[in-house]
């Protein structure tokens, strides 16, 4: 059969480094072998019966059954609106302020063709998740690397970054509560980006994914409750975490308004929107009761003291995450972090994701997701703290 060559920009996209985890993975499990799977980002937990309910109920609707409008319904975009208002204390124009996205992923790898030309410069950090680099290869775009250390809590030291690259620089991706790191964003840090964007006229996108998911009783801030930031940037928000409604690829887009606009124009060329039954459950589950939020963000709060304070109890002194549903865990010198995860999956029977497949600067560290029961997580911790014995940590 004859291959036809794909176009370059298809060869310069970044090799999909946990595929070979996942490999990894189920070829112990096709032996038969009780594998802890902690390297995923996949909420483990059913769609609240509510929203499944008004799933239910909407595809019996005949008008759904057709094309939706290019740019979504308006009743799910007034009730992103409402939901900001609620939620944040943030104002949004639902027509002109939100737009529907096809997930959180499609919208963050949309945006770097959006603005940027071949050559330009975005801001990244490092570690980060994949799909920013994705949609800058796509743009043919040059990325900028914003380190993410500890002694800097997780956030990006912008004193580091060269002037002459903030001077070029056009698009910054931010995102917390962070994945991988598990870190939150402060006030002043956010004020401080919002200065640095409106010095050097850069869109900052800030991916909210993990919105829901703070502990110790700290909600955590979206960035567009910051002064100014509606005028520099947009804030990207998924139902995926919030309501476990992964499976349904439904998010929006939210912030500046000519940013909107070319997001939605691109879209109209892609797609003719998401099933209407579908963006009716996800109005259900912005407008609706939110006790299955807090119940949800209970149950990862119960299962982090779970893990954390079991490892604890066994001698590793790990910091426990501030938010989202992963902690962030330094591996034993003399590892790297892709051999420390492969020490954990063919001994512990614990998969976790090595911090190098986030970037340069997760090397020394892997992720684990929250995304199994408790007792579960137990074991985890248990097997890990047995295959560690003996090890300088």
């Amino acid at each position: 059969m004859k291959q036809f060559p794909p176009a370059e920009v298809l060869t310069q996209l970044p090799e999909q480094f946990f595929a070979k985890l996942v490999k990894k993975v189920q070829g112990l499990v096709e032996q038969g072998i009780d594998v802890i799977n902690l390297g995923q980002g996949n909420p483990d937990l059913p769609t609240p019966p509510h929203i499944v309910r008004a799933l239910q109920e909407a595809a019996n609707e005949p008008a759904y059954h057709k094309y939706s409008p290019f740019r979504g319904y308006s009743f799910l975009k007034e009730a992103v609106a409402t939901f900001y208002q609620r939620e944040y204390g943030v104002e949004l124009d639902p027509e002109t302020e939100v737009a529907i996205l096809f997930g959180g992923k499609a919208g963050l790898v949309e945006i770097s063709p959006c603005f940027l030309n071949p050559g330009d410069i975005a801001l990244v950090p490092d570690p980060g998740y994949p799909d920013y680099w994705s949609g800058l290869a796509m743009a043919q775009a040059q990325m900028h690397t914003m380190p993410l250390k500890a002694e800097n809590q997780f956030l990006p030291d912008y004193m580091k970054i060269p002037t002459e690259v903030l001077k070029q620089a056009k698009l910054m991706f931010l995102n917390y509560p962070n994945n991988p790191t598990a870190a939150i964003a402060t006030f002043d840090f956010f004020n401080d980006t919002v200065e640095l964007a409106e010095k050097h006229g850069i869109l900052v996108v800030h991916d909210f994914a993990y919105g829901a998911i703070g502990y110790d009783g700290k909600k955590p801030l979206s960035f567009l409750e910051i002064p100014g930031a509606k005028e520099i940037g947009v804030e990207i928000y998924t139902l995926s975490k919030t309501y476990n409604m992964a499976g349904w690829r439904v998010a929006f887009m939210v912030g500046n308004a000519s940013v909107i606009e070319s997001i939605n124009l691109l879209q109209d060329h892609y797609y003719v929107s998401l099933f209407g039954a579908v963006q009716a459950a996800a109005a259900e589950a912005l407008l609706g009761s939110q006790d299955c939020v807090q119940e949800l963000v209970r149950t990862y709060e119960q299962r982090r003291h779970a893990f954390i304070g079991k490892l604890q109890e066994l001698g590793w002194n790990v910091e426990a995450p501030k938010g989202s549903f992963f902690c962030w865990l330094p591996v034993p010198r003399g590892y790297t972090s892709e051999a420390f995860s492969d020490l954990l999956l063919e001994k512990a029977h614990v998969a976790v994701a090595p911090g190098i497949g986030f970037g340069t600067n997760g090397e020394g560290y892997v992720r684990v997701g929250l995304l199994t029961d408790e007792k579960r997580l137990i074991e985890a911790a248990e097997r890990i703290a047995q295959t560690i014995q003996g090890i300088d940590i």
